[in-house]
């Protein structure tokens, strides 16, 4: 990262304004130059339409000192991973540890919490911390993705996790010999289990209905769930499942 561009900004360059990453992006669709905060990758976006306004969109992003550093100040701190922490998984507590062995998970028994234990220091254990949350998520998201599937009459669909930017999850219905499947972010195990699982129930909704009509959102109730609350935890405490182990 470079405080100053020397030569002329190339697309992917970086820079650093009031204390914050910004990265120059060319966008072929764009109309204009403009900035973005990508709350995710917890940088500013500097967007422009052609190479050659890459300067200008530099510039407009000094210029913005103050907008950049205001939507910054906005942003949860990051969540580290450290051995001895107590994390949410489903909105059950888990209990980090630091011990010998493989990374696993132990379920909770006798009044105690679950527990992820696993090797490490700072680094290398919070990988096989995601790890492990990373499994928990693909099992219970797989489940739950059957159980809504069968209530609606609708093959189950092939299940995945990843780590996506932007959504929390989405559906590629099947059709012409090509089995339906359906893509999670793990981070939703982050998230309380009934907002984990009205994405779930959401995406399923998609394999009958591939659009946001009025018989995909009777799919929705049809499973039991009002995806106003949903939806606002998600807005309002996303950004802070994105930060962990950032």
């Amino acid at each position: 990262m470079i405080r100053l561009l020397a030569r002329a900004p190339a697309d992917g360059d970086r820079l650093e304004v009031a204390g914050a990453p910004v990265r120059l992006k060319v966008h072929r669709r764009a109309r204009r130059v403009s900035l973005r905060l990508d709350r995710v990758r917890r940088e500013i976006v500097a967007v422009a339409p052609t190479p050659r306004r890459l300067v200008e969109a530099a510039a407009f992003a000094q210029e913005r000192a103050g907008w950049i550093a205001a939507r910054f100040a906005e942003l949860p701190p990051s969540w580290a991973i450290q051995a001895g922490d107590v994390i949410e998984v489903f909105g059950a507590p888990v209990l980090l540890e630091r011990g010998p062995g493989r990374a696993r998970w132990l379920d909770a028994e006798a009044g105690a919490p679950a527990r992820i234990r696993a090797m490490g220091e700072d680094e290398g254990f919070a990988r096989a911390v995601v790890r492990q949350v990373r499994l928990q998520a693909l099992a219970r998201l797989t489940e739950r993705t059957q159980i809504h599937a069968e209530r609606l009459g609708a093959p189950c669909p092939a299940v995945a996790v990843g780590d996506p930017h932007a959504r929390w999850g989405s559906c590629t219905p099947g059709g012409q010999g090509r089995v339906a499947s359906v893509r999670y972010s793990w981070r939703l195990a982050l998230a309380p289990f009934e907002t984990a699982d009205y994405v779930a129930a959401h995406e399923c909704a998609h394999l009958l209905e591939a659009n946001h009509g009025p018989r995909f959102w009777a799919h929705v109730k049809a499973l039991g769930f009002d995806p106003r609350s949903h939806r606002a935890w998600l807005r309002d405490h996303g950004a802070r499942l994105h930060a962990f182990g950032r």
